[in-house]
Parts: structure tokens; sequence; C-alpha cells
């Protein structure tokens, strides 16, 4: 199969005006494969070749303006159309198209507890050609007309309002001008809710398993998502641009949603089934945010080419948080944003792999599709943040008016927002630009504090990088009548790096943080004095957003090498049973477990790290056994199961039914103790059956497949390797699932013999299965334990003599520059 390279897409659009698809759909004709008929209306400007891309399982008729083509003309996923004629034109393709369990194109899934059949599209960068022919790039819009035969019972939703029309045949009503990735198709017996808001018709759709579970969220979802619909027509000028607003939860999604104009899909574990809690149900939201936000950033204005994902994503990531923050309860969700997103990004923008915000070019669409990371997100979102700081909101919203003004249906470029933005400030957004958008890496900023002879300092923040930074530097002075050694703020003062002249900061503080509020995107360090007030008092610091920062700062310093992983877990011991924040809590507890215990420390030094993090959670148990923080104690006892090195405290809890205090174990939790005790060796397999029995759902199908590839005997890891790289029957979900299992770090002798293995038989699976598959073998089935330089050099002679397609080669890319890290961080803890 070709991919579209930028040049061709390029030429293609100066050719060719694409008016209208008719899309006919037959999802009647059996388990394997559905019928594709598709009418394109175009124009040509010139006469000329060109091609129309599709991936047929057959392909049976092709006709241009009435004269039919021969099918066996296609190559690979192209059709040529030869010897167009200026003017109008009418293609007519009908083909029999195969469903997918890997989640690209049309995906296929039966429900094991009920039996029903749902497929859904996802047909972003290139996989509309596995559902319909197209002219597949961003910037060739048209409308979309789709019906749809659908068996007896089934509901079909898509981009615009649906009409069941009779005989089984559902009618979509026209879209506006859209590219074609974002076409979308939702079809099976869905249980949904419906309302209206501001005259507009909103849903709520998921499997009828799931029922009782949406019902129960349906109020809290609804307000989400006319909070965020609300606020949004306050930033914007432009009214939100389509028919209707429905958001349906699909089974076995690749991503965590996508923004089809008028349906968004999201994976249907947002829909939940056990006890999450409240940063988790604000993750959801934050969700409902972002893929609201791209109803304008990527569905009314589009990016011309896949170099300015950015202009989508980016985008989305920062309205997401901060409308979220302005417009619902969930008002500390940028904490949540540095704990968690923005060490993705840190993390993504310190590999090879890097590369820029904004690209100069990406080649082709195999290259744009590994640019989704977190630079595109996180770290494009944390720009955007620092500029927001620097230009001021209201000019950032007219600009941003201004933009959708310009562009709206159609595509635009990242010149195209700079002039945008440029128009209504005196600022040089186009050297920000530059400085932001267009280099790799991340700045460090370090304090250096020069006592005067008064008694006074000065402050000098020294940057290792090139941009420019407006920070906020927080001064805490130590409330040492508290014995609780509280911080208390003095002052925030605004610091523009780099800087012209020192900073009069006044008497030392006890604790100096630059970046406090987290506005910029930089690695930061402590002078020495106030690392002390860190070691010390990091729990007294009054707000969480401020904590995030700094312990932010202890994960990069652990993960330079500066600090040893030893320290970072004492100083979570000293002060994670007094957080309130379960964003942080979360995120601690998980940089302590998989990160500290299972890659920089020793096998040596693993076993009394891990005891250290199970007196933390059980500290944290202790803490909530009044009830007054469910959410706290279940992050606690999910951690201590991970953690747990002897089997019979977390048996007994299975065999009870409950923690003892609370909470009863709910499914999640079950399936979380019995994947813990299979790596213990504490299970088998009869126990794994009766689980399943007991939970016969897709959720407990993975739970099923993870517990079994656990297990630690031969046999059992011999099946799970089969059934991961032997075969193609494994949907993308009990992949992940089977991999998730399968590694471990306590049964490292007994998979030896697979480390080797996996490198060829992942390229051999990448290549036959694609890139979605590449992805969960490149981040799940990798062998993580095997921190040494035996597997380094594996992987190094794979990406040189092994060929893996792109997707794979960008995940062990990745995968073995951490592998490198750790083995760095293990010597320099080692020397020290």
């Amino acid at each position: 199969m070709s991919v579209l390279t930028r040049d061709e897409a390029q030429t293609r659009a100066q050719l060719i005006d694409v008016s209208r698809y008719t899309i006919a759909l037959d999802l009647t004709t059996g388990d394997e494969t559905f019928g594709s008929r598709t009418v394109i209306r175009f124009t040509t400007r010139a006469d000329a070749d060109t091609f129309v891309e599709i991936k047929p399982a057959q392909l049976h008729s092709v006709t241009l303006d009435g004269q039919p083509l021969d099918p066996e003309t296609l190559d690979g996923n192209r059709l040529p159309l030869k010897n167009l004629t200026t003017g109008e034109h009418e293609l007519r393709v009908e083909a029999t198209m195969r469903y997918s369990r890997t989640g690209e194109g049309m995906h296929r899934f039966t429900d094991p507890s009920d039996g029903e059949t749902y497929v859904y599209t996802q047909l972003f960068m290139d996989d509309v050609q596995r559902v319909f022919a197209a002219f597949d790039q961003p910037d060739l819009k048209s409308v979309f007309e789709l019906s749809v035969q659908a068996p007896d019972g089934w509901k079909v939703l898509a981009n615009g309002v649906t009409e069941h029309t009779g005989d089984g045949v559902w009618t979509a009503a026209p879209t506006p001008l859209i590219s074609t990735y974002l076409v979308a198709v939702a079809a099976g017996p869905w249980h949904s809710v419906t309302t209206e808001h501001r005259g507009l018709p909103f849903g709520i759709h998921c499997r009828r398993s799931l029922a009782p579970y949406l019902d129960a969220d349906a109020d809290e979802l609804f307000e989400i998502t006319r909070q965020c619909y609300d606020r949004y027509h306050e930033k914007f000028s432009e009214p939100y641009p389509f028919d209707s607003y429905d958001q349906a939860f699909v089974p076995e999604f690749n991503a965590g949603a996508m923004e089809n104009p008028g349906l968004v899909t999201f994976r249907d574990e947002f829909v939940y089934r056990s006890a999450v809690t409240d940063t988790e149900r604000q993750t959801r939201a934050m969700v409902i945010a972002h893929e609201m936000a791209h109803m304008w950033f990527g569905d009314l204005v589009t990016l011309r080419w896949w170099d300015d994902i950015w202009l989508n994503e980016s985008f989305a990531e920062y309205m997401g948080y901060q409308t979220l923050t302005e417009a619902t309860r969930f008002t500390d969700t940028w904490t949540d944003f540095g704990v968690v997103r923005k060490g993705w990004g840190y993390d993504a923008d310190q590999r090879p792999s890097t590369h820029p915000v904004a690209p100069e070019a990406v080649h082709d669409t195999a290259s744009a599709l590994l640019n989704f990371d977190g630079i595109s997100y996180a770290k494009g979102a944390s720009a955007l943040r620092q500029l927001v700081a620097w230009l001021g909101e209201k000019d950032f919203l007219a600009g941003i008016n201004t933009h959708f003004e310009r562009h709206r249906f159609g595509n635009a470029t990242l010149a195209d927002f700079i002039d945008s933005l440029a128009a209504h400030t005196d600022r040089d957004v186009h050297a920000w630009a530059d400085a932001w958008l267009r280099t790799t890496g991340v700045d460090t900023l370090t304090p250096r504090v020069t006592p005067g002879t008064d008694g006074t300092c000065t402050l000098q923040v020294e940057r290792t990088g090139s941009r420019p930074h407006h920070i906020t530097v927080g001064l805490y002075d130590l409330d040492i009548a508290d014995e609780r050694r509280r911080l208390v703020l003095r002052e925030r003062i605004a610091v523009d790096v780099p800087q012209s002249e020192p900073q009069p900061i006044g008497k030392r503080p006890a604790l100096l943080l630059l970046n406090d509020g987290d506005l910029s995107y930089a690695k930061v360090r402590f002078d020495p004095e106030s690392f002390e007030g860190v070691r010390t008092a990091l729990s007294g610091l009054p707000e969480p957003l401020s904590r995030a920062v700094v312990w932010n700062a202890l994960r990069d310093t652990v993960r330079d090498g500066e600090l040893p992983g030893t320290a970072y877990l004492e100083t979570a011991r000293t002060h994670l049973p007094y957080e309130t924040d379960l964003a942080l809590v979360q995120g601690v507890l998980s940089f302590a477990d998989a990160q500290i215990a299972n890659r920089y420390l020793t096998p040596e030094q693993r076993p009394a790290a891990l005891t250290l993090v199970a007196a933390l959670c059980r500290d944290l148990i202790r803490r909530t056994e009044d009830g007054d923080h469910p959410g706290l104690r279940l992050i606690a006892v999910r951690h201590l199961i991970e953690v747990s090195a002897h089997p019979e405290p977390i048996a007994s809890w299975l065999a009870d039914g409950t923690v003892p205090g609370g909470p009863e174990l709910d499914q999640e939790l079950r399936w979380r103790i019995l994947s813990r005790l299979a790596v213990l060796g504490a299970t088998d397999e009869a126990t794994i059956d009766a689980e399943l029995e007991r939970d016969p759902s897709a959720t407990g199908q993975e739970g099923a497949a993870r517990c079994r590839a656990a297990l630690p005997n031969p046999e059992a890891k011999a099946r799970a390797w089969e059934a991961m790289f032997g075969g193609d029957d494994l949907s993308n979900y009990l992949l992940t699932a089977t991999a998730q299992g399968f590694w471990q770090p306590e049964q490292a002798e007994l998979v030896q013999q697979y480390v080797p293995r996996f490198y060829a038989d992942a390229v051999a699976v990448a290549a036959r299965r694609g890139p979605a598959i590449a992805d969960v073998l490149g981040r799940w089935a990798f062998p993580v334990h095997a921190v040494d330089e035996e597997t380094l050099r594996l992987g190094e002679e794979c990406l040189r003599d092994g060929e893996p397609i792109p997707a794979l080669r960008r995940k062990l890319v990745d995968q073995l520059d951490d592998l490198g890290r750790a083995l760095r961080v293990r010597q320099q803890t080692r020397e020290s």
C-alpha cells in the first residue's frame, strides 16, 4: 500500500475540487465484509491524470463519467484516473470492504455479555480507504451524504442527524464541508439517552450491556457537555457548526476519543463499570471538553497538511483543560495536566524521535501518524499556555476568532494562524512561533541566589536552552510555629528569561520555586536551600499546582540521574500521606512503582522499594479509615495490590469480597487482585475461568487474558506468546491485555528466552497487521523489565537490520532510549 506524500497531496489539491460524496454502506452482508458504493462528484482545473484511494477486499466496478474503468488497474490502494479533462466529473465505485478487529477502518465487535454486535468507523489519517473510495487528504473537503443498510434492531449514528427511512435503511443529513478523515458511522443496537440544549439535539450512546452504567452517569455527562458548549460560545464568535452533538462510547477504541463532527467516539472504558476516583471523572470530562474544542479547532478549520497537526491537538488540549477549569466543578485541572500530560511531553521531547510542535515539513502520512504524541498534545498545549501568559487572553481569543472567520469550513496553516494573532497585538508573534514551535528539546531553568551585604538577595535564572520564558517565581517562608512545617507564600514575582539583570527578592526564602503556577514548559531545578525546603516541607506547600511543579522537578532529577530514586521514594513516604490532590497521589505512586522500582533501581534494590511503596499505601489506607476520602483510599488500595510481594493479604480480600474497612471489591478490583496473584503464582487456570464465568463481559475477557499470560509457568507463557505472535486472531484490546500480563519483573528468568524473540516476531506481526497493532506491540509487548545491555543491543540491531514498519520503529526508538536512560540512571546510582 502506498502512503500519500505531501508533494502528491499538494499536486492533487491544485488539480481538483471535490463537491460531494454520496456513500451507501451495506452492513447486512455477513460477519467479515460489508458493501460499499461511492459516488464522488469533483471538478478538475486542467487536463491531467490523478488517482483515488481505496483498500477493498474486492473491487467490483468503477465508472468515470459513465464509462467503465478496469478494476484490475487498482495498484495497492490507488485507483488511477487517466486522461481527465478540465471540468466536472462523476466517479462511481462499488466494492466489498473488510471489517477490522484492530480499531482501524470499520471495526466490528460482538459483545460477549449478550452476543450483540456493533460496528463503528475510525477513519483517521488514511483509514477512510478501508470503508469507501476517497480523495483522501485533509484539504479536499467536501459535503458527504450517507445511507446505511443495517440489520433489524440496529440504530445508525453519523455526522448528521439520521433517519430510518424504511427497509433497514438509515439516511444521514448531508454534512457541511468536512475532511475525509472526519466522516463517522456507528451502528448497532445502541442504548441511547437524548436531550436538547439550545435547540440542538444531544445524545449519548453505548452498548446495551453498559446501559445501567451510562444511565447512572447521564446527568453528569450532559451537564459537562452543556457547560463546555456554553463556555465555548462565550469564547468563540463562530457558533457550533454542525446539526447535532452525539457522543458514542464504543468498544475496543484505540485512542481516548475522536473528534468526528457531530458524532464524537470515545473508548467505552469511560462508561464506568466500577468505582473510580474524582480525578478519573475529571479526566473523562477533560476528554469531552477536548473533543468539543475540536469542533472548531480541526473540524470547522482544518489543517492543510499533517505538519500542522498541532493546530488540531495542541489547541484542543489547551482549550479542554482551560474550559473545564472555567466552566465546571473541576477547577484544578491544570494540576492533573502538570502531573500526567506534562511528563508525557517532557519525556517525548528528550528522545531521539523528538520533533518540533510545528515541523517544517512532514513528508507523508506514515510519518505524520508518528507525531501524535506528547509533543503535539502536551508540549503544544504548554506552549499555548505560555503564549496566553505572554500575550494576554484577550488578544489571544481575538486572534483565534479572526482565524475562524478567515478560514471557516476551510483549511489553514501555521502561517495563517500567526497572521491572525498578529492582527491583534504589537508583540512579535512570528518570533515567538519560531522559538517555541520550530525548535525541539526541553529548556532547564536553574536559580542562582546571590546574598547581598544588607541581608537581602538577588535571583538570576540561568537557562539551558534557547526559548524565552515568562514565568512566576514563588517565594515561600517556613512557618516554624507549625509542627507540619508549612510553607507560607511571601509573594510571587514575574520574571522574563533570559533576564536583563538580577531580580531583587529580599531575604532568602526557604523555598524558591521557579515556574510556580506551571505557566511555562521547562524543567526546573532548586538551589541547595530550596531543595532542603522541599525535602522537609513539600507537603506544606499550600497549592496543589505548586506541589505538582515540585514533584515534576523531583521526577526530572531522578530521570536525569541527579537524584537517587531511593531519595524520591523517601520524600514520597514523608509527604504523600498528607497529600489531598488525587492526581498528585496517583502520579507519584505510579512513578515510584512503574519507573523507580521496576526500572531505575536494580533487581536487588527492588524488593526494598516495593516494601516502601507498600508501607506508603498502608499509611494512606489508615488515613482514610474515616470514610471521608474514598478516592484516596481507592488509589492506595489499587497500588498496594500492584506492589504486594506476598499473596496472603490480597488473597483474603478476594475471598472475603472486600478490603477491611472498605471498599467492597467490584469487578475491576477483583481482576486487579487476581492478576497480581497470577504474577505471584498464587492462582491457577481454574480460578481464572471461574472469575470469567462471574464476569463474562469484554472487560472480563481482557482480565482473564491478562491473568493467564501472567501465570509463572512455561506452558502459560508459551500459549500467550503464540496468541500474540503466532496468529492474527487477537483484537487490539485482547492483544494489549495479553502483552500486559506476559512480562513481569518477578519472572525475569522464566521469560528470558523470549526477549531476543520479541524483535523479529514483532516486526513480522506489525508488517502483517498494520500501525495500530504495531503501536500495541511497541508499547505493551516490549520487555520493559529487561534493563540490560543485551536487550539494548538486540533492539539497536533490529532498528538497523530488521526493517520494522514506521509505527513500530518509532515505538522501538522510544523504548530503547528509555532503556538506555534506565541503564545510565542505574550506573550513576552505583557510582554515587
